[in-house]
């Protein structure tokens, strides 16, 4: 589907439409508007222009099946009435962000003809952590720019998982922004193998240095300022509002200075401010993240028609089915992909049911 309808292909598309884009930063496009608006009016303008009847607030009970049992043959609504169709393409997203009407219902369709859904989990989502220093709110609304941000196994033995490079954001329940929402799924896979135990992260706050450099630059730094508090040192090195949280993990006074500063101490302070730990013991609902992981089973998807192998007539795209990206533009992308390659089989597959 990505193939046949990829990026470039998505960006020609509402250009031909008249939307005027802009790049911006990562490659991501957006309207010149700046305005979602103008996407979601232009396709609306074109299904109009195009005669596709549009129905709404009438939501759909259930699948319509041929009496063999064999192919699809409309749905039933909510309120009884029927609608035959020769193909049905499902595309009702997945559980997240529920106020936009994804609200999980095409999954019981999906297994009423014959489909299975692999488990559920959000993805895209910030993280919970039960830390002291989180709960009492210490570094909520702190913003890092540019750091490392990792995800680590405890079992069999320490070992790293995923490491995602960017900004996050402290929160009153946790960690957000960018780079958490991006190891997002990670946790929540590394938890299900655990059975839901807490997962160790660690963010690098000078991902650019090695260790043993930074070791170094650390060192020519305070003993240049040797006889400053090494608070006052320290604020200059990362944002001021963290530097109580690492002297206390370090177990250093404020007022300590580099000339009094116990050896053992320096070193935790310098492997600290590399791999800062944080506990993550979860993350919040499938309803409030961006994305859901799992879905439709690939394998009973036709990947260049997205029709069911399932069912004939019935087609497959975007949140439903077991896809899932990053943010940035990834999953609309997967959206449009399969959407395009849905509607144009299912166009195709109903054309020669009559022919």
């Amino acid at each position: 589907a990505l193939t046949r309808f990829g990026n470039q292909d998505i960006i020609a598309y509402f250009e031909s439409l008249g939307i005027k884009l802009k790049e911006e930063d990562n490659g991501r496009m957006f309207p010149v508007s700046d305005k979602a608006k103008t996407v979601v009016d232009t396709l609306v303008a074109q299904v109009h222009r195009l005669g596709v009847e549009v129905r709404l607030n009438e939501p759909v009970s259930r699948l319509l099946f041929a009496e063999d049992g064999g192919r699809v043959a409309g749905v039933v609504l909510c309120s009884g009435d029927h609608l035959t169709a020769d193909a049905v393409i499902i595309a009702v997203g997945g559980k997240s962000v529920p106020h936009t009407g994804s609200t999980g219902d095409g999954y019981a369709w999906a297994e009423s003809a014959g489909h299975t859904i692999t488990t559920l989990f959000p993805t895209e989502v910030p993280l919970t952590s039960r830390e002291p220093w989180i709960a009492q709110r210490e570094l909520q609304g702190l913003s890092l720019r540019d750091v490392a941000l990792s995800v680590w196994s405890e079992q069999p033995k320490r070992k790293l998982i995923k490491t995602h490079r960017g900004d996050m954001i402290f929160t009153h329940f946790g960690i957000s922004g960018p780079t958490a929402l991006r190891c997002s799924q990670y946790v929540v896979k590394e938890r299900m193998k655990t059975s839901g135990r807490p997962v160790r992260m660690t963010i690098d706050l000078k991902p650019d240095a090695s260790p043993e450099q930074f070791a170094k630059d650390m060192d020519y730094l305070f003993r240049t300022e040797s006889k400053k508090a090494i608070k006052n040192v320290l604020k200059t090195v990362v944002p001021e509002r963290i530097v109580p949280l690492l002297l206390r993990i370090s177990e250093i006074e404020e007022t300590t200075t580099y000339d009094h500063m116990p050896k053992q101490a320096w070193q935790t302070l310098l492997e600290t401010i590399k791999a800062l730990p944080i506990m993550i013991n979860g993350t919040l609902s499938i309803e409030e993240a961006f994305i859901t992981g799992g879905g439709v089973n690939l394998k009973e998807i036709d990947p260049r028609s997205m029709e069911s192998k399932m069912m004939n007539g019935l087609y497959f795209c975007g949140e439903i089915l077991d896809i899932h990206g990053y943010t940035g533009g990834y999953n609309i992308t997967a959206a449009f992909s399969t959407g395009h390659a849905a509607g144009s089989h299912a166009g195709e597959y109903a054309v020669n049911l009559r022919s």
